[in-house]
């Protein structure tokens, strides 16, 4: 079974929406985005979009190493 990395991230417009996408998109693994009880997929710009980007979000990405796109997504990490 696959080990799940997650993170906090902020997705504060349209540009950060695309290149979150376009990041999830080069990944071969699942990636989930939630906020509150809504899940969606990683990497559907639509999915997104229905979420409240006002909100931190959590994704969740289903793999062991997840090193590669952390440091793609680095700058939507909340610190």
């Amino acid at each position: 079974m696959a080990k799940t990395v997650s993170a906090i991230i902020n997705l504060k417009n349209v540009d950060d929406v695309k290149l979150f996408v376009n990041a999830s998109m080069r990944q071969d693994y699942d990636i989930d985005l939630m906020s509150g009880r809504y899940v969606v997929d990683g990497k559907s710009i639509m999915g997104i979009f229905s979420l409240d980007l006002s909100k931190e979000l959590t994704f969740t990405a289903y793999t062991d190493d997840a090193s590669a796109f952390l440091a793609e997504i680095d700058s939507f990490v909340a610190k």
